[in-house]
């Protein structure tokens, strides 16, 4: 199937695009409205068949909390082990399209391993009603609004609450994606007390911040994301120039939010599970 109508669909059902300019792109692709309308079945058929189902929660506790803040307190999901005990913590950063079932899901498999994950909502500060629900440019809007300052102190908190929670042995990880990945870069120059970073592609912090990061950095990349990996280089320049431990991959054939399996236009499977079993490998060396 045409690429470009693939990637229409999902802007479509990702809210992105209005259902009439959907219908007028995809008339203009197809040759004429009646043969669009044939086609949408289709479309439909192929994008459910590509979700992933969400994350089961047998054998793990998952609640919404809130924690202290700059100025208010954070919603974030929460995901753990059933048994009490002392676990590793890991912070999972959402997307530029704010907490969603995906990025819960994520915090779900970090608990699976043995981790308390917390994913934070950066839009759980503002004084409207939660991004859930919301479209998805409403959302996006509002994160470009928030003052980026106050927003990575907002996450720098999440590390001292998951620092002195009693089911947490007090060692702390941070992993985002996209937008996420680029304030979990903000967490790491923010943060001395944080154990162990994981950015995937994520903007890079700048150079003259890089000697500020104390924990480990394990940077994840897609060989087809130009923008984002354009700061690759002078990173890694930093990162050596300082004497900070880190790891870059970049992974051949994938792209921008290879990692997102709800987004079936960009998940890369096999670039996901090698970061993925990267990532938790890590984590368990850094955080245990």
């Amino acid at each position: 199937m045409n690429e470009k109508i693939t990637h229409l669909y999902s802007d479509y059902k990702q809210g992105k695009t209005t259902r009439r300019d959907f219908l007028r792109k995809l008339a203009l692709y197809t040759g004429s409205t009646a043969a669009a309308l044939t086609m949408l079945p289709i479309l439909e058929n192929n994008y459910v068949k590509a979700e992933v189902p969400r994350e089961s929660e047998e054998g793990l506790v998952t609640e919404y909390i809130t924690y202290k803040g700059l100025k208010t307190d954070v919603s974030a999901f929460l995901a753990r082990p059933e048994k009490k005990s002392k676990y590793p913590a890991v912070i999972v950063i959402h997307e530029i399209f704010g907490l969603n079932p995906h990025i819960e899901d994520v915090a779900k498999r970090f608990a699976k391993e043995g981790f308390l994950s917390i994913a934070p909502d950066a839009l759980s500060v503002l004084d409207t009603e939660e991004s859930e629900g919301e479209d998805l440019n409403a959302a996006i809007a509002k994160i470009r609004g928030l003052d980026t300052e106050e927003t990575t102190q907002n996450f720098v908190a999440a590390v001292k609450y998951l620092k002195t929670h009693p089911l947490t042995n007090g060692k702390v990880g941070c992993t985002g994606f996209c937008w996420g990945g680029g304030m979990t870069n903000q967490v790491a120059v923010n943060c001395s007390d944080l154990d162990a970073a994981v950015p995937y592609y994520g903007t890079q912090p700048d150079s003259n911040d890089v000697p500020k990061i104390k924990a480990p950095v394990l940077a994840h990349y897609g060989e087809n994301d130009e923008r984002i990996n354009a700061g690759i280089e002078a990173f890694e320049k930093a990162l050596k120039e300082s004497g900070k431990e880190y790891q870059i991959y970049i992974y051949k054939g994938a792209g921008h939010a290879f990692n997102n399996d709800s987004n079936p236009d960009r998940y890369h499977e096999e670039a996901a599970k090698l970061a993925w079993g990267r990532t938790v490998e890590f984590f368990k060396d850094k955080l245990t």
